[in-house]
């Protein structure tokens, strides 16, 4: 593998820059802004630094291989899948050892699928046709389906991706090929993470949205923490929960501990006078009310803030959701609130479950894109930028 990093005045200029060089198969690992240093360091242009990975023909996505490993280790009697490497003579009679480990995950995966008491009824008269042969990516492809629907992948976008890989794979295909063609169209499909960004002009206003019991608040104070300390930006916290006094007064108590300033907001004009009077600001977060689909008044008023400050000032808006709630009923939540404006998503308690599958199916099934996820109740070390690499391994089988 070929790692290398590339400077540049802004992540595009360095994309192409690492592209140019490496050529187009290069993958994104990590993008940061580089400190300039210096007596005058604050005259300088600011510069973006990219990390890229471009893998070589002999150990191509050997770390996506490992991750599966995971999966194929865990069953007491499979043995590991290696991942292949320049035939040496050693290694020329190893076709026969995968077939074979191959052989055996078969028997694994038909246990697993079939049902207690379940057997398959033959018609006296007919003569059963030979059941088709299946090919050794063939049987590791229907591995990856189902690693996929185990870490509650759903049915449908596992499927999807099953049969897209499927029509680009080439007969006979190395099952590494494959498995490289699955990590990358997973990636893209989550597509590059979308965190908070400075406003163009002026102050940024922030909207955090989404149930009660998420984590809302406190994702707030996380975030409002990493501006506040790590990058030194002024920031302002308001409320607009008039329901629930205990997460104001939570939200108040984190506003003290960053010495920022803290407004209960009850109207439409009292964000209008917090815009005028932190009109210095880099940003304003604030926190509301999780309602319920049914309440429509509670949908109204939340609907009323949040575009009241239409064309005043730019704004984002963050959906909250806990990575431990049942996809039927994220799709309800999603559609509940995408009926008052289109938003990001962030997922929470992230260290409360061992699958991470419907981070997928919302993100393909709203089409919004991911900013950050939590994993754990620590302010402010708990949050981290959506990671689609670390995710894609973890749904593939993979430890982080």
């Amino acid at each position: 593998m070929i790692i290398k990093k590339f400077t540049a005045k802004t992540e595009i200029e360095a994309v192409e820059n690492a592209k140019k060089e490496l050529g187009e198969g290069v993958v994104v690992m990590n993008v940061k802004p580089v400190k300039n240093k210096g007596l005058f360091a604050f005259l300088k242009t600011p510069m973006v630094e990219v990390t890229v990975a471009l893998e070589e023909e002999s150990e191509k996505y050997t770390a996506a291989v490992s991750a599966i490993n995971n999966v194929i280790a865990s069953s007491k009697s499979t043995p590991v899948i290696e991942t292949p490497v320049a035939e040496t003579p050693e290694k020329r009679d190893s076709n026969s050892a995968i077939e074979e480990k191959l052989d055996s995950l078969q028997s694994l995966l038909e246990q697993q699928l079939q049902k207690p008491g379940e057997e398959k009824e033959e018609k006296k008269d007919e003569t059963p046709e030979p059941p088709k042969e299946e090919t050794e990516t063939d049987k590791f492809m229907r591995l990856l389906h189902d690693t996929m629907l185990e870490n509650e992948v759903d049915e449908k976008y596992a499927q999807e991706i099953i049969e897209e890989i499927e029509l680009v794979n080439k007969p006979n295909i190395p099952f590494d090929y494959a498995l490289a063609n699955i990590y990358q169209k997973m990636i893209l499909k989550f597509g590059k993470p979308s965190g908070i960004e400075p406003a163009a002009n002026g102050i940024k206003l922030v909207f955090f949205i989404g149930p009660t019991g998420v984590g809302k608040t406190t994702t707030i104070a996380k975030i409002a923490s990493k501006f506040r300390v790590d990058e030194k930006k002024k920031v302002a916290l308001l409320t607009a929960d008039t329901y629930r006094i205990a997460a104001a007064e939570q939200l108040r108590t984190y506003a003290n501990i960053l010495e920022v300033p803290f407004r209960v907001i009850y109207t439409v004009e009292e964000i209008s006078k917090a815009l005028e009077d932190f009109k210095d600001y880099d940003y304003i977060m604030i926190d509301t009310a999780g309602h319920s689909h049914q309440n429509a008044t509670q949908k109204d008023n939340m609907c009323n803030i949040i575009h009241s400050v239409d064309d005043k000032v730019e704004k984002e808006v963050h959906l909250v959701l806990s990575a431990t709630t049942k996809y039927r009923d994220l799709i309800s939540i999603a559609d509940s609130y995408k009926e008052m404006a289109d938003y990001k998503l962030i997922f929470t308690k992230l260290d409360e479950t061992t699958t991470l599958g419907n981070l997928l199916n919302l993100r393909l099934y709203t089409g919004a894109s991911l900013s950050y996820v939590t994993c754990g109740q620590n302010v402010p070390d708990d949050i981290e930028d959506f990671n689609p690499q670390k995710t894609v391994k973890r749904l593939l089988g993979g430890k982080n």
